[in-house]
């Protein structure tokens, strides 16, 4: 195996299916049938998957074209592993209500958390005023 530089070392998975991890904290899982020199990709048969807790779902959603500066993790899924997970599949609407709950269960936390921090005279800045310095 020669070894190339950068994003053409990608060249061999092309055609194999892949795991990405965005940024903003999406697992996509796909077919890899497209690369260029900014790493931007192209995943057919892509479907989205959810994790909360012990369960996941997937959410189909086709042909993916992903930015490459949202890439954070690109892996090879090994296909005779795939299915020995510990993980139970559960349906879309189950997988989006777990995560709802979930979100909101984190929410009222962080709540509570700075009304704890207020009550003692300490204050976090909003994540959306982190901007503006």
């Amino acid at each position: 195996m020669n070894y190339m530089p950068g994003t053409a070392s990608l060249i061999e998975d092309i055609d194999k299916k892949h795991l990405v991890l965005l940024r903003d904290g999406r697992t996509l899982i796909g077919f890899l049938r497209s690369i260029d020199q900014f790493a931007n990709l192209v995943l057919h048969q892509t479907v989205e998957r959810i994790h909360v807790g012990k369960k996941y779902g997937d959410i189909p959603r086709g042909i993916f074209v992903v930015r490459g500066e949202n890439v954070v993790l690109l892996g090879e899924i090994d296909l005779e592993k795939e299915s020995d997970t510990p993980l139970q599949q559960v349906s879309i609407e189950e997988i989006l209500e777990e995560q709802r709950v979930e979100q909101q269960t984190k929410q009222e936390a962080e709540k509570l958390k700075v009304q704890a921090l207020k009550d003692r005279g300490l204050s976090i800045p909003r994540a959306d005023t982190l901007d503006e310095y």
